[in-house]
């Protein structure tokens, strides 16, 4: 059955569109770029060993530094009772956290290379610690405030989509810029951080925070902060807690490949030119978030949970079968495609579940319990198991760095681990529409 969805003005569709857009320009460059520039640094320095070991340092203490500001940043979202500051003035921050890396050579002396490698992972945390202010905490607050049950899954589905576009802006548009053979990629760096400087200069001009916006009064705001780990708030949100898991395991599967994706397709598939067939792979996987969006609030996201995650299961085996069947474009194409498009278009749909079981007025709270579950627990748990993999690669294969087939094989496994809580959330979805009318 078909259900009437509350219009949005164009001023939250332009600030949701422009703003969520600039943060996944940001996060593709923190996810991606800074990974793959700390495997360009080490590989160039002779010590592939560690560029394993400190692309997941990298990713580990990021997590951690992500999910502790989104908790500290969401409280002081809710008990100010604003957003667009943090968001603003947040993501000018974020700009110049991003410009530091352009200080950092191509190449580490033997010397050199444990300091390279503490200020790689030192300027990531303070990197994380800007933007998990401005989009995690401020940034997914706003739009839980300016959307409801009708019209969410249509904005966050749009959200989803917004980190392949920012994919191919980078790849296309800015990724000439990058060299692993340079002496240094400065001008790089720059570039990429003066556009969310622009964007919240922006923001402070366009942004609106929403209307109904309940502020946290409560005097004891130390507790507060930390209100979504109490044992009453899980006990009183269960379901909550098990759409997150859900969340939680489909990301760790994501982790297992994700920072080495440009590096695979480079140096495991031998595809030097790697920017058309990323921007197909992510042009493709939009349309089947953005059309399928379009449906989840029309007529349901449950009925999309399990197609959508078979779709992610199939992908992911398939790019490990590339290994016995040789990697054909055509084919890297329609299994990556596959595969992407799955892990946005469901993920997309359960941040939409995750946030109509938020109990309204704890919008900003509860950020740090879905950073811990979306962002921490997969970027530790993923990254260590792709470490392990890689590192007993090079065992074998030397000391070349090329990312094994079997990261894949891995993520496979994960993912269909993910049909356990997906169950649970799927049969209780329409009690909670239900609750939601009333």
């Amino acid at each position: 059955m078909e259900k009437k969805c509350t219009p949005l003005s164009a001023r939250i569709w332009v600030s949701a569109i422009l703003f969520g857009f600039v943060g996944q320009i940001a996060w593709v460059v923190e996810n991606m770029y800074f990974a793959t520039l700390a495997q360009d640094i080490f590989a160039n320095s002779g010590r592939s060993d560690l560029s394993y070991v400190v692309t997941t340092l990298m990713v580990i203490f990021s997590a951690v530094f992500a999910t502790a500001t989104t908790i500290v940043a969401g409280g002081i979202c809710d008990r100010i009772g604003k957003r667009k500051p943090f968001v603003a003035y947040g993501y000018i921050v974020w700009g110049l956290t991003i410009m530091i890396f352009a200080f950092l050579p191509m190449r580490a002396e033997g010397n050199t290379i444990g300091l390279i490698a503490f200020l790689l992972v030192a300027f990531d945390c303070l990197m994380t610690v800007a933007g998990s202010t401005a989009n995690d905490a401020a940034f997914n607050t706003w739009v839980a405030d300016v959307t409801d049950p009708t019209n969410r899954g249509k904005v966050n589905s749009v959200l989803s989509v917004l980190p392949v576009f920012a994919t191919v802006v980078i790849f296309i548009g800015l990724g000439s810029l990058y060299n692993s053979e340079n002496e240094s990629n400065w001008l790089f760096f720059v570039v990429l951080g003066v556009i969310p400087i622009v964007s919240g200069i922006v923001a402070v001009f366009l942004m609106k925070d929403g209307d109904h916006i309940v502020r946290n009064s409560n005097p004891d705001y130390i507790k507060e902060i930390f209100f979504g780990f109490k044992k009453e708030a899980v006990a009183g949100n269960k379901m909550m807690y098990v759409c997150l898991a859900a969340l939680c395991v489909l990301g760790i599967a994501q982790q297992t490949f994700f920072s080495y994706l440009i590096n695979y397709v480079q140096n495991t598939l031998g595809v030097k030119d790697f920017f058309i067939p990323l921007a197909v792979i992510v042009l493709g996987s939009a349309v089947i978030t953005g059309v399928l969006g379009a449906l989840y609030d029309r007529f349901g996201r449950k009925h999309f949970y399990f197609p959508l995650l078979l779709c992610v299961v199939i992908g992911t085996l398939l790019l490990y079968l590339v290994k016995f069947i040789g990697a054909n474009l055509v084919i890297l194409y329609v299994f990556a495609t596959l595969m992407m498009g799955g892990i946005l278009s469901l993920s997309g749909a359960l941040i939409s579940t995750f946030q109509d079981y938020i109990p309204k007025g704890y919008e900003g709270r509860y950020q740090g319990v879905r950073m811990c579950f979306t962002v921490m627990i997969p970027m530790i748990v993923g990254p260590l198991v792709s470490m392990c993999i890689g590192l007993n690669a090079m065992g074998e294969g030397g000391a070349d760095f090329a990312p094994p087939f079997e990261i894949f094989l891995a993520a496979t496994v994960i993912a269909t681990l993910t049909s356990i809580p997906l169950w649970f959330v799927r049969k209780d979805a329409d009690s909670l529409r239900n609750r939601l009318q009333k």
